[in-house]
């Protein structure tokens, strides 16, 4: 450097005696005027109408775009106002006039010179040329304050750049000698300082200090710009722009709400526009363009970007090495003065701007990745929605349970559900084995198709989308680690020759042992996440079905199983810990031994003195190097797993099926255009409907091939059509036939169907869809409020009553899924949703069947039979036949194959179906009974749903970590011995690296004294100590983060079984209360914090701490007089660290706020594409998708942008104590030696970095410590009885399944009202009890009340000893219970049999069979029901049927002599019911049952009936002394009863 310097300063000496006056440096400024002038003229040109005429048919000129002040500008001070506000404003414009002024003033500078001068020879010649170039400028600077947009464009770039000429020949001539010791500036000092001062003013701080003139992306679609658009380029590099969000957050932390407005370049719409044509598959096709990877389309839409990109890395790695090269010098000159050729001040400055330089170019590049990163994601989210509104929307069940986070919406029939229609058994016989939107239950079938598409495209969003997101850091490691590694060698080949080749060769060979160990860590964490999935798996299940798990007393087998897999999980956790620790030392300790193998063989062998110089400024380099290495193989998994998940996102964009509207040779865009004859029929003729696009004829083995084939079918105009039809016949496959959603098949060459979109359709589904939005906002769906329109839908949907009950009314948000709303309130909103519209088709599918009786009854007489629905055509899909027949004015049947059987009025289908007529004789009597329980049930409903909210809200921690959830995590991990081993070991570990690079000092120091004539050095010697201290430390490190890491096992465990213990032993109320996915989070994402994340920021916080004490103490010993600076510095940063802290957090949360509702959009959508495609809101949606996709960009562009704030600051912080401290070692001459000098700086350079990094940990232990905090308020919960060994009851109870009670009380919440009142009664063992009441009387009360489910008084007697006596989970396992809905588990049918593995399979057949399962079976092999059947989650793949016969033989299994049925077959029909009582009178006659009556031949032959009423026992007898009271509750039941064998029966059984 010295020397380049030299040569420099020689050209600048010789230069302009020795050349010819026109190659003089002063005139190029001069050429560069002819140059700008000839470019000017040529634009001049190109902009005359003429030409621009000519040019434009080929080349398009771009759009102009100028700030014009709104209204109109009539006198002279609003034209004044307007020709400012053109120019941007009275900053720009006051910017522009001073650099006007100061041109004009070099130009009058240079005139003097030129008068001084003239006369002299060829110097004056120079100076009148330069003399032009200020002329030329200064005309310039005042066109662009003149002309029109296009010219003021112009010349102000060319002024710049001649400015920027000027400039640099200045520096070249008069400011670059003044660096060395011997150097002469070419200019006098009058003119040296007077050209400097102008020049710098108008060529730097003007054109730095200028605010930009806001340029939109879309000229034609300008926007409010962001500051980072206009702000000034020095604001931009130093982030000056965001202080005002970093002031509103040091002041009003809870209040940082109004972000900057996004950039235009940065908003969805005009990625959209920008993007779309170039990704979008069905734009490219449409262009006729041929199919390629998406990665190609994202190349060529941001290769701009990805260039500044490579650029910003390529001068941050040139700028790496000036630091190495400023100490290199700085040393030198301090070991020798006399040879130095360039001031030291000269690498003091070097030294202080290159981490300066170094943090510019970092940031700059982390600035366009990261908004490169918001545009991709912007776009590929776009992409993702556009193009999952064409897919073919089919659902196969997945083998193993679904995800808990799956997104879960409406249902669309699969194909395993539509086969039913397949078969050729017509009976009816079993009808409780199809039960309404239930499929079969199948034995496992290995198909990998078996995938939820839902499922895939919420994996897309959720998870491929952040990988691809997280590979963005990809040219770290093609172009930044190479870079570096090259200008390493080569700076280190400089000073220690080829010893430095020898160091580097060793690392290169030695890379491929930390890319072993990371595959071992990528191999241990994919084991470790399966683990977690069974973990999560098993908790997710257990909370699903934790009230039966209390119910059966399992509790201890249940946290046994949870344990166990808790253990396996946390053995690859310990695994992961300990591989981690060993790549984290490899990347530390390589580059070490690297580092000796040079030093050694620079001394030893090749036999070199090794100063100061050159050892801390090579130390430096290795630094780098080793930081380079743990990058690259910190960045290639991420990487890897970016491109997959990009491959994933292309397969998903190429692969999937789409609609048959939006492929090129669709048969169904040419049967609809053939239609039918008239325009408004809604039909099908000879039409074929598929799930998949398969072929006719051919066989897809593993998958059912359902075809539903419509011969003819029209429906009647301006009418109520009822489909009618068994379970699994294809109705719901006809809606979904006419809106498109299947493939379609021509049967012939006059095959048609039509759906008349033009006049719009609209379609509730049989599962209620509803988005996360207000009530009304569901209901209008885009459409114009009509505020009577709206409030007669409101009457004839029976919602008013259900409006008055909230709140906010109508203005109420239903949540996630409908989370406020009850199943029948979703039915109503959807259906009022198809009635505000104005579409004139109406699709409704069995919108009746989620209400009951009184209300179906309002709809069909309100609204099916009002004005709104009076002249639409209305395609209603129901079971109530009974009900919605009289209104309909055409009835088609449809047999089990989907064939139309009968069509017509009510009487003519009656005619053709038996089994019609039956179902519609079962339809009458039903809704006869229920009205006479009218006003009753409406009464009770009122006041159940008055009673305020259930779920409670989930409690939010305000302030930091308290010292309580603090104390259980550090006293989980061990007792103060560990802690104090622990910080102890750290503590050494931090002296002895500081040591060690003192040493490395003292080694350089020994030269300088070995020449003042002291002992020759002993290289063997210092290289031995080095590598001793190294290898302590190193060791130390490892057995202290392998102690600390078997304590972070013990902690997660000790926490997690703490909280299972909580759950399991909750009380039924708190479980009722509280959301199953608030626990489940405690279970996965905050336990997850507790396996590593939060111990790993703890020891992080440790390690930084005793770093920074350590690096500071090393400061001030050589430097005393640094301590109050010091002491400043690190307060200053710990400030900025606080201010930086506030803001990210708040922009965080709003960050987080505005994702969840972009991804909730999302998956709404997608749950309900069926629907959203059936109104043809496609365009709506995605309009509302843009919307928060804009929210969401405008928060994560500010939250990436503050890093850039933040370390700028402390970079430039650090620097200038640096450069001080430099300074005075040099120049106070308190000589240390070089040595210390060195070291010194290397313990000066990191610590205001390690300030603020102590604060950003501290700040992220907060953070994730919330979730220790959300976990310990789970374990405070309130807690059910612990067991006892004096609870244990004796070995032989229960011998009899006797039961006595006296006074027995009972409440749902300890200051909740009683529902039950002092009951007393005796139940004998075997004896059969039906217990009876209207809603409300407590039955099922009574049943969670022998359980002890429920707080309760009095005493219950189970086998002649009290039931409070004994524990909780011998009293349960002792008493079984079949709930009105009973619950499975995901797994197989063996598994829900026998969940802990203590029976045999033939007990478990012998179960089945007693309980009546085979009696149920279908001819068909297929729909066989073995202990190898798969369950899903909560049994949804099998009927209501099935999962009452499968609890009754788990009840068999079980074998207790109590047995307690609550209302266990009220959602079934009477076939099943007759099965299930036969088999309970079968096989569990010797057992004591209860049985909680909903038919009440249920119970009519039971041994005694209770009745209760208001949590009373009214009535307690026989059936046969109960039906003889006059007035009696039973007897009055029986007879509103519409059975009259009642009776009969009940005579029977007291025969």
């Amino acid at each position: 450097m010295d020397s380049f310097l030299s040569q420099l300063q020689l050209q600048v000496g010789d230069s302009p005696m020795d050349t010819h006056v026109w190659f003089d440096l002063r005139l190029i400024p001069l050429y560069l005027c002819c140059v700008s002038l000839l470019l000017l003229f040529l634009t001049a040109l190109a902009y005359l109408r003429s030409v621009k005429v000519r040019v434009e048919r080929r080349l398009p000129y771009p759009t102009v775009y100028e700030p014009q002040l709104p209204g109109s500008s009539t006198g002279l001070a609003d034209r004044v106002k307007a020709h400012v506000v053109a120019r941007g404003g009275l900053g720009i414009y006051g910017m522009m006039g001073l650099k006007f002024v100061g041109c004009a003033a070099l130009f009058c500078v240079t005139g003097a010179v030129v008068v001084r001068e003239w006369g002299k020879g060829d110097e004056q010649w120079t100076e009148v040329g330069l003399g032009v170039a200020y002329a030329y400028s200064t005309v310039l600077s005042f066109l662009s304050l003149a002309l029109g947009p296009v010219g003021r464009q112009h010349c102000r770039r060319h002024t710049t750049l001649l400015f920027l000429a000027c400039f640099s020949i200045f520096g070249y001539r008069d400011l670059l000698p003044l660096l060395t010791f011997s150097g002469t500036p070419a200019d006098p000092p009058w003119l040296l300082y007077t050209n400097g001062t102008l020049l710098t003013l108008t060529a730097v701080l003007l054109p730095l200090l200028t605010p930009r003139l806001y340029t939109p992306a879309d000229p034609l679609h300008p926007t409010p710009p962001n500051p980072e658009q206009v702000a000034s380029p020095l604001s931009v590099l130093f982030w000056s722009f965001l202080d005002p969000i970093f002031v509103a957050a040091s002041l009003y932390p809870e209040k940082l709400a109004h972000l900057p407005p996004l950039a235009d370049y940065d908003q969805a719409s005009y990625l959209s526009r920008r993007a779309m044509p170039r990704l979008d598959p069905e734009s490219r096709r449409a262009q006729g363009l041929k199919e390629r990877h998406i990665i190609w389309g994202v190349a060529e839409i941001w290769a701009s970007g990805f260039l500044a990109m490579a650029l910003c890395l390529v001068l941050r790695v040139c700028t790496v090495l000036l630091g190495p090269v400023s100490i290199n010098r700085l040393l030198g000159y301090v070991e020798d003065p006399g040879s130095a050729e360039v001031r030291p001040w000269v690498w003091i400055l070097l030294l202080a701007g290159t981490p300066l330089l170094h943090s510019m170019c970092y940031q700059t590049y982390l600035f366009l990745t990261t908004r490169l990163l918001v545009q991709l994601e912007s776009v590929l989210m776009q992409l993702l929605f556009k193009h999952s509104l064409r897919i073919q929307l089919f659902d196969e069940p997945s083998v193993s349970a679904p995800s808990s986070e799956a997104i879960s919406g409406e249902s669309t029939p699969s194909a395993e559900e539509t086969t039913v229609g397949t078969q050729t058994d017509n009976s009816r016989s079993s009808p409780a084995l199809i039960d309404k939107g239930k499929q079969r239950a199948q034995p496992v079938q290995g198909t990998k198709e078996s995938s939820h598409l839902v499922g895939k495209i919420n994996t897309l969003i959720g998870t491929d989308l952040g990988n691809v997101m997280g590979a963005r850091d990809f040219l770290f490691v093609l172009l930044q680690a190479p870079l570096q590694l090259i200008l390493s060698l080569w700076f280190l080949y400089a000073i220690l020759g080829w010893a430095a080749v020898i160091g580097v060769a060793f690392m290169l060979l030695c890379i491929p042992v930390p890319g072993i160990v990371g595959r071992w860590i990528h191999t241990i964490q994919t084991e470790r996440m399966k683990r977690t999935d069974a973990r999560v798996q098993a908790i997710s299940e257990t909370l699903n079905v934790l009230r039966m798990v209390k119910m059966f007393g399992w509790e201890g087998r249940v946290k046994t199983q949870i344990a166990e897999k808790r253990g396996e999980e946390l053995k690859y956790v310990n695994q992961a810990l300990i591989v981690d620790v060993l790549h984290s030392n490899l990347n530390f300790v390589i580059p070490i031994v690297a580092m000796i193998l040079t030093f050694a063989v620079y001394s030893l062998v090749l036999g070199y003195e090794l100063t100061a110089s050159k050892l801390f400024s090579s130390i430096v380099v290795f630094d780098n190097l080793r930081y380079q290495i743990f990058l690259c193989f910190s960045r290639i998994p991420s990487i890897v797993t970016g491109w997959v998940s990009l491959d994933r996102i292309n397969e998903f964009l190429h692969k999937t099926e789409l609609l048959d509207r939006y492929t090129s040779d669709s048969a169904a865009a040419v049967a609809i255009a053939r239609g039918p004859p008239e325009p408004e029929v809604v039909g099908f003729h000879n039409a074929t409907f598929t799930w998949h696009n398969i072929k006719p004829h051919v066989s897809t083995p593993g998958r059912r091939n359902f075809r539903l084939h419509l011969d003819d079918l029209v429906f009647k105009p301006n009418t109520i059509n009822l489909i009618i039809g068994p379970t699994g016949s294809g109705k719901t496959s006809i809606f979904m036939a006419l809106l498109g959603e299947m493939h379609f098949q021509p049967s012939g060459p006059d095959a048609w169907f039509h759906p008349p979109r033009e006049k719009g359709i609209a379609y509730a589904a049989q599962e209620s869809w509803v988005q996360n939005e207000t009530i009304r906002d569901n209901i209008i769906f885009g459409e114009p409020f009509d505020e009577e329109r709206y409030n007669s839908v409101i009457e004839q949907c029976a919602l008013d009553h259900d409006l008055a009950l909230f709140d906010a009314g109508d203005q109420t948000e239903v949540g996630e899924k409908g989370l406020t709303l009850s199943g029948g309130q979703k039915a109503r909103v959807t259906l009022a949703r198809a009635v505000y519209s104005r579409a004139k088709v109406l699709l409704l599918d069995d919108v009746l069947s989620a209400l009951d009786v009184h209300t179906s009854k309002w709809i069909v007489d309100k609204c099916f039979r009002g004005p709104l629905v009076q002249g639409r055509t209305v395609l209603l899909v129901t079971h109530n036949v009974a009900l919605a027949a009289p209104v309909a004015g055409n009835i088609i049947s449809l047999d089990i194959n989907g064939k139309v059987i009968g069509q017509g009025s009510i009487e003519q289908v009656l005619s053709h179906d038996a089994h019609l007529r039956e179902d519609m004789e079962e339809s009458l009597r039903e809704l006869e009974k229920a009205r006479k329980q009218e006003d009753l049930d409406r009464t009770e409903k009122r006041v159940k749903q008055a009673d305020g909210k259930l779920v409670l809200a989930e409690e939010t921690a305000v302030g930091h970590l308290s010292w309580k959830a603090l104390y259980i995590f550090l006293s989980s991990f061990g007792q103060g011995g560990f802690w104090a081993f622990v910080f102890i070991s750290v503590f050494f570990v931090e002296m002895a690296q500081n040591l060690a690079t003192w040493w490395l000092g003292v080694w350089a120091s020994a030269y300088v004294r070995q020449d003042a004539g002291g002992f020759v050095v002993n290289v063997p010697y210092y290289i031995g100590v080095y590598t001793a201290i190294v290898t302590g430390y190193v060791s130390l490190y490892i057995t202290v983060s392998i102690t600390f890491n078997y304590g972070t096992i013990r902690a997660a465990r000790k926490i997690h079984d703490r909280l299972v213990h909580a759950m399991l032993g909750s009380t039924l109320r708190w479980l009722d209360s509280t959301p199953v996915g608030r626990i489940v989070s405690r279970f996965t994402q905050d336990m997850r914090q507790m396996d590593g994340p939060l111990a790993e920021i703890s020891m992080r916080l440790i390690e930084l701490t005793w770093t920074m004490v350590t690096k500071f103490a090393a400061v001030i010993y050589f430097s005393p007089v640094f301590t109050i600076p010091g002491i400043g510095v690190i307060v200053i940063g710990g400030c900025l660290g606080q201010i930086f802290s506030a803001a990210q957090l708040a922009i965080k949360r709003q960050m987080s706020n505005r994702r969840s509702p972009l991804y909730s959009h999302f998956g709404a959508a997608i749950a309900g594409l069926t629907s959203l495609r059936a109104y043809g809101a496609e365009h709506f949606f995605e309009a509302e998708l843009l919307r928060r996709i804009d929210l969401y960009s405008q928060s994560a562009r500010t939250f990436y942008n503050l890093d850039g704030w933040i370390s700028i600051r402390v970079v430039l912080l650090g620097s200038l104590f640096s450069a001080a401290l430099a300074s005075y070692l040099v120049y106070q001459k308190v000589y240390v030696g070089a040595g210390n000098i060195g070291f010194s700086l290397n313990m000066s350079a990191g610590m205001v970095g390690m300030t603020f990094s102590w604060i950003l940990n501290l700040n992220q232990f907060d953070v994730a410590a919330n979730s220790l905090e959300r976990i310990v308020d789970y374990l405070v919960i309130e807690q059910e009885p612990v067991s006892t060994e004096k609870g244990k009851p004796p070995a032989y109870w229960p011998s009899s399944g006797s039961m006595k009670v006296e006074n027995l009380c009972a409440r749902y919440s300890k200051d909740g009202p009683t529902v039950l009142d002092k009951l007393s009664f005796e139940i004998r063992s075997g004896e059969r009890i039906g217990i009876v009441g209207r809603t409300g009387s407590g039955k099922s009360s009574l049943a969670l009340s022998l359980l002890r489910m429920i707080p309760t008084t009095g005493v219950v007697y189970y086998d002649g000893i009290p039931t409070n006596e004994i524990n909780l989970e011998e009293l349960r396992a002792n008493i079984t219970i079949i709930p009105q809905d009973p619950a499975l588990m995901s797994g197989s049918l063996r598994s829900n049999l026998d969940p802990f593995s203590q029976c045999d399979d033939h007990v478990l057949n012998d179960a089945l069979r007693a309980a009546g399962l085979f009696s149920l079976r279908t001819e068909n092999p297929e729909d066989a029901i073995t202990l190898d059947s798969i369950v899903t989650s909560r049994g949804g793949n099998f009927s209501v049927g099935q999962r009452q016969i499968i609890a009754m033989a788990r009840a068999i299994v079980r074998g207790t002599k109590v047995l307690i049925l609550d209302e266990a077959t009220a959602a079934v029909d009477a076939a099943t019911d007759g099965v299930i009582q036969a088999s309970i009178r079968s096989e569990l006659k010797h057992v004591t049952r209860l049985t909680i009556a909903h038919r009440l031949q249920t119970i009519a032959d039971y041994d005694r009936i209770m009745v209760l009423d208001a949590g009373k026992v009214v009535e307690f007898d026989t059936p046969t002394r109960l039906l003889e009271i006059d007035g009696g509750v039973f007897r009055s039941l029986v007879e509103e009863s519409v059975d009259k064998q009642l009776w009969g029966m009940a005579r029977k059984s007291a025969v």
